[in-house]
C-alpha cells in the first residue's frame, strides 16, 4: 500500500504556520475605530446654513449631541472654556464628538448672546446686506446607552484646516448629508447613518488640530504600532480568553512594559478595556433585541448567561433585562 503523502506545513517568515499568518493578516485588517463609530450608531442629522455680517457673537450651552461645521466664506472664531480662541477660515472643518459650551463670533473677545440650537437657517449680526461669513453646520444623535464610554475614547475636538487638503472630501460629504436631510426618500435613515459614520471616520483620520490631544484614547492607541496590533486582536476576537501576558506577546513587549504603556495611552488596563468593550457590545445587543442572553454571553466570551448577567449587574448596577427595558430595548432578555 502506498504511503499517504505527507501533509506539508507551509510557513511564512518568522517561522509561523500559514494558519497563524492568515490570522495575523485578519487581525491587521480589523479596525477598532470603525467598530467604535459603528456602535455609536449616528442618526437623525440636522444640517443648516449659518451666515453673519459685521460684529456678532453667540454663546451655546453644552449639549450631548455631536456637532460639525465647514466654513464656506469668510472667517469666525470659536472659544471653549479654558482654551485659546480658535480661528476658522474658508475651508476649515470642525467636529465636536460631544459638544461643550462655546462662544462663536466674528472676532475674539466678544461677549456672546445666549442662543439655543435650531434646525433652520441662522443669520448673525447685521440682518441686511451681503453676508461676509457663511458656513454649513449640523448636529446628529448617537446611541445614548454607549455614548459616555465610546466618546471617552475619542478626542474632544478635531479641527481640519484647509491646508490639509481633506476638507474638500468633508465638504462633499456634508453636501450629501444636507441633501439627504432635506428629502424623504426610502432608506433615508440608513443612508444618513452610513454617511455620518463616514464623516466621523474621515474627520478622525485627519492630522489637524485636536483639542485634548494629551487625553488618553483610542486614536493614540491606533497610532502606536504595537498597541494597534493588540487592539485589533481584541476587537477581532472579543470571545477569546485574553491575558495581559498573551497580549504583551502580540505587542512584542514584556508584560510589565506593555501593561504600563497600554494604561498610559488608553487610560485603562488592557483587560479593563476588553471588559468595557464587551459590555458596550452587550448593551448594543440588548437594545437591538435580536439575541437571547445565552447568545449574547457566548458572543462576547462568557461561559454562560448566568456568568454574563453577574458581570453585567456588577458593571451596570442592574440585570441585563432591566437595562433593556429601562432604555427602550425590545430585547428577549
Amino acid at each position: 500500500m502506498s504511503a499517504m503523502p505527507a501533509v506539508r506545513r507551509w510557513t511564512c517568515h518568522f517561522g509561523r504556520s500559514i494558519n497563524n499568518c492568515l490570522n495575523i493578516i485578519w487581525i491587521i485588517h480589523v479596525d477598532p475605530l470603525s467598530d467604535v463609530i459603528a456602535l455609536l450608531r449616528p442618526n437623525t442629522a440636522i444640517s443648516k446654513p449659518i451666515s453673519g455680517r459685521g460684529d456678532w457673537a453667540v454663546r451655546y450651552a453644552a449639549h450631548d449631541a455631536p456637532g460639525f461645521t465647514i466654513i464656506l466664506k469668510g472667517e469666525c472664531w470659536i472659544a471653549f472654556e479654558g482654551e485659546e480662541p480658535l480661528k476658522l477660515q474658508t475651508g476649515s472643518f470642525l467636529l465636536l464628538p460631544s459638544t461643550p459650551a462655546f462662544t462663536l463670533g466674528s472676532r475674539p473677545g466678544l461677549v456672546g448672546t445666549p442662543t439655543d440650537p435650531v434646525d433652520v437657517p441662522v443669520r448673525h449680526g447685521e440682518q441686511e446686506g451681503e453676508a461676509d461669513f457663511i458656513a454649513l453646520g449640523g448636529t446628529f444623535r448617537i446611541e445614548a446607552a454607549n455614548a459616555p464610554l465610546l466618546l471617552a475614547l475619542l478626542p474632544r475636538m478635531i479641527h481640519v484646516p484647509p491646508s490639509e487638503g481633506r476638507t474638500a472630501r468633508l465638504g462633499r460629504l456634508i453636501d450629501l448629508i444636507a441633501e439627504e436631510c432635506g428629502g424623504d426618500e426610502p432608506g433615508k435613515d440608513m443612508i444618513l447613518q452610513r454617511m455620518l459614520e463616514v464623516l466621523l471616520i474621515e474627520a478622525l483620520r485627519s492630522q489637524g488640530t485636536v483639542m485634548g490631544e494629551d487625553r488618553a484614547g483610542l486614536l493614540h492607541g491606533m497610532r502606536d504600532p504595537a498597541l494597534a496590533r493588540v487592539l485589533a486582536a481584541m476587537h477581532a476576537d472579543v470571545r477569546a480568553d485574553w491575558t495581559v501576558a498573551g497580549l504583551a506577546r502580540i505587542a512584542g513587549q514584556s508584560r510589565s512594559a506593555f501593561a504600563a504603556r497600554f494604561g498610559a495611552v488608553l487610560g485603562c488596563g488592557p483587560i479593563e478595556y476588553l471588559v468595557r468593550w464587551r459590555m458596550a457590545l452587550a448593551k448594543d445587543a440588548l437594545l437591538r433585541g435580536a439575541k437571547t442572553l445565552d447568545r449574547i454571553a457566548d458572543d462576547i466570551g462568557y461561559d454562560s448567561a448566568s456568568a454574563f448577567s453577574t458581570a453585567f449587574r456588577k458593571r451596570l448596577g442592574c440585570p441585563p433585562g432591566r437595562f433593556a427595558r429601562m432604555n427602550g430595548g425590545v430585547g428577549r432578555a
